[in-house]
This record gives structure tokens, sequence and C-alpha cells, in this order.
């Protein structure tokens, strides 16, 4: 993860005549497999780590949503997550106390791929039973932008495969999140 973030970086980096082709990165801890849309499960943290990508003129047409590659490693060796999607965003509250400051929300939809079980064979105690390797993804964000650079922010995703496979236990984190715009 650590290795995208610097690669995502020098891009940003690079690109500083141009609009830059990664526009935010951003880090948390999520607690992982909370008992929101199903029942609890899986133990651990899960490490996230996520590129915000310069929305392409192409997708004013819906929106201009960001694309976004991201990713959840968990420490304690449970289902890890790789994704993918794109990111609506809004400001609800601008410059409450500082220029640049504000209060905003993303929602994204995407896909997923899981390093959990797939087998309708029943998985060990503690592990859940996902399904596909490949999942629907989607997430929720409210949060803080301290600076126009910097962020905090809570943050939900959930993944599962929306009930087109016998396997359907579904898995959702939430945590905080950091942001560093470019």
């Amino acid at each position: 993860m650590l290795a995208t973030a610097v690669v995502f970086a020098a891009l940003a980096g690079s690109a500083a005549a141009q609009t830059p082709v990664v526009d935010e990165i951003k880090f948390g801890v999520l607690a992982h497999d909370i008992a929101l849309f199903d029942e609890h499960v899986e133990n651990g943290a899960d490490i996230n780590l996520e590129a915000l990508f310069t929305s392409p003129d192409f997708l004013g047409l819906i929106g201009s949503p960001r694309p976004h590659l991201g990713g959840s490693v968990n420490t304690a060796g449970n289902t890890s997550v790789g994704y993918f999607g794109l990111t609506w965003g809004i400001i609800l509250l601008e410059n409450l106390w500082t220029s640049g400051d504000g209060i905003f929300a993303n929602g994204s939809l995407g896909g997923a791929l899981h390093s959990g079980y797939t087998s309708s064979i029943a998985p060990p105690p503690g592990r859940k039973a996902l399904g596909p390797t490949a999942l629907f993804r989607e997430s929720l964000e409210l949060g803080y932008q301290m600076t126009p650079a910097f962020s905090v922010s809570g943050y939900l995703d959930h993944m599962s495969n929306a009930n087109l496979a016998a396997q359907n236990a579904g898995l959702t984190d939430a945590g905080v999140r950091f942001g560093f715009r470019f």
C-alpha cells in the first residue's frame, strides 16, 4: 500500500504543469465487519488506502465523479479487499472558521475483489462465505476539510453480491480516514 501511495504521489507531482492525475490520497483505520447490514463474524482492524483521480471530462454527464482505486488489508488475517469505482462529492458547508475549510459528504459505487471465502461449503469459525470473488461495493463518507489540502472523515463501506449468488454474507467496515489533496 505504501508503495502504491508513493507511485500515486510521484504521478501527481510529475503533472504539476497540468491537471494532476491523482487528485487525493486517503488512508485510515477501519473496524472490520461491523454488525450493520449483517452479523459480525470476522475480527481485526483494516488499514485502508485509496487514491482518487481527477474526474475526466466525459464523466461530467453524470456529475463529474472521481474514479477511485483502493484497498483494505485486514490486520487479523481475515478478508482483505481491493476495490475500484466512482466517487461523487458535495460540499455541505464552506468557510466555517477559515477560508478553505468546510464539511463535505462523499458517496461511491463500484466493485471489489476480496481474499475471503467464496465456497458454499461452510467457512471455518470466524470467517464469512462471501460468494463470488468479485462483489459490488458502495461507501459513504462525512468529513471536515481542515485546509484545501487536508481532511479528516468518518467512513463506512459495504460489499456484497446483492443476493445474486447462494452465499451473500456481506462485509461492512467503518472508521476514520485522513485525506491529502494535490
